[in-house]
């Protein structure tokens, strides 16, 4: 069971389970219990229950590792966008994980398998069987592979709300006047989609610009900018 999951592990990153049984866990779903009295396992909440512990120490000494000049507040902002559940989930399908849970017939005509709840629940299981089967040090070198890595790409920069962030920082002496302002928006392409260009003003003064495929995305995108070179200060 699992087999293909088991070979995609091993090649992707050198990683082979002692105890299948751990990573079927991992991937059983209550409902399939239910419906299979026979199977001899357990569902992975009990796994799920570890590898929340598990993340929270590993991100917390990865990201004080590898960034001292941060202060906490620096440190504690990283690692609420990296270990809430909406990032699990992004990072469980990029694994294709969802192939491989043991759903339900219920469940499974009801679209759970592409659940983003379900999803998070099944990767914290699966770091919590990682975790008991090869212990921290493997647990480590496979979140600094698919996690930690995408730390420097921006990827949870999604889950950070950089226009409440630059507001709390501009107002922290008194109340400002912040404004968005569009500068451009191009025509559709032949995809359908366009280009737009904001400005972030504070007191009529241009802090910083941002481009996306929305007024909202560029307006995110200005304020994640104008927010960075604050904090560079």
């Amino acid at each position: 069971m699992l087999d293909k999951l088991q070979t995609q592990l091993k090649k992707q990153f050198g990683i082979s389970f002692n105890d299948p049984n751990l990573l079927v866990e991992a991937f059983t779903q209550g409902n399939y219990l239910n419906e299979h009295p026979k199977f001899n396992g357990r569902d992975y909440q009990r796994l799920e229950f570890l590898g929340d512990a598990v993340m929270q120490l590993q991100t917390a000494q990865y990201l004080y590792k590898n960034y001292p000049s941060w202060d906490e507040g620096q440190l504690t902002e990283l690692r609420i966008a990296m270990v809430q559940t909406r990032s699990f989930a992004l990072l469980a399908k990029e694994l294709a994980f969802n192939d491989y849970i043991l759903l339900g017939r219920g469940e499974e005509l009801n679209g759970a398998r592409h659940r983003d709840s379900l999803l998070e629940d099944v990767w914290e299981a699966f770091i919590g069987a990682l975790y008991l089967d090869q212990g921290a040090n493997t647990v480590t070198e496979f979140l600094t592979q698919h996690m930690f890595a995408k730390i420097n790409t921006g990827f949870y920069d999604q889950f950070i709300d950089f226009k409440s962030k630059l507001q709390e920082l501009l107002q922290k002496n008194g109340a400002v006047q912040i404004k968005y302002q569009k500068l451009s928006q191009t025509d559709l392409d032949e995809h359908n989609q366009q280009q737009f260009t904001v400005a972030v003003e504070v007191q009529g003064k241009v802090l910083a610009t941002g481009h996306g495929s929305s007024l909202k995305n560029a307006e995110k995108a200005a304020a994640r900018a104008a927010y960075q070179q604050l904090m560079q200060k």
